[in-house]
């Protein structure tokens, strides 16, 4: 009878956690995406693997720009061991008020939908590892806590398997 309360109770938390970005639709402040990813921002962040461990930190500069309904994200990242790298994303607002974007390591489009405060954004990287690439599963849910402050907690994973998460801060200049 205790394994069957603990399938079920299992069984609950992954029912709460596959929900929708609609669930946030009535969270404050509400999240305008061409206004808070526009101008000069800056984001602090860690990859932990699996069982937690923080694995690589960095720090982001984006420099974003809006005209009309395509905005484009310069982002240039500093990471622990000294490296560097650039990702520039284009985003394009849709008509049903969702977005899709594109960038050199993105396969095909990523998706993102954004509900009162949040923004679930999921996508495919193709992640450079040890001279090889992998295509990863991003699921990124972004939560706007203020007029200068958002957070992100992305979610990797490969054929469904997780493979590890990142989390960042961002603060708007």
């Amino acid at each position: 009878m205790k394994l069957f309360a603990a399938v079920l109770f299992s069984l609950g938390l992954t029912a709460c956690a596959s929900t929708g970005v609609e669930q946030y639709r009535a969270e404050q402040p509400a999240l305008d995406l061409k206004t808070y990813l526009n101008g000069r921002l800056e984001a602090w962040g860690m990859f932990q693997g699996r069982s937690g461990e923080v694995k690589k930190r960095f720090h982001v500069v984006i420099d974003a720009q809006w005209k009309g309904d395509t905005g484009v994200l310069d982002e240039n990242f500093k990471w622990s061991d000294g490296s560097t790298s650039r990702r520039v994303w284009t985003l394009t607002k849709q008509a049903d008020g969702s977005f899709r974007g594109t960038a050199d390591d993105v396969v095909g489009e990523a998706i993102g939908e954004v509900s009162g405060n949040a923004l679930r954004w999921r996508y495919v990287l193709a992640l450079p590892v040890d001279g090889k690439v992998y295509n990863v599963d991003f699921d990124d849910w972004m939560f706007l806590i203020d007029d200068k402050v958002m957070l992100n907690r992305s979610y990797m994973s490969k054929w469904g398997f997780s493979l590890g998460e990142v989390t960042l801060s961002f603060i708007k200049r």
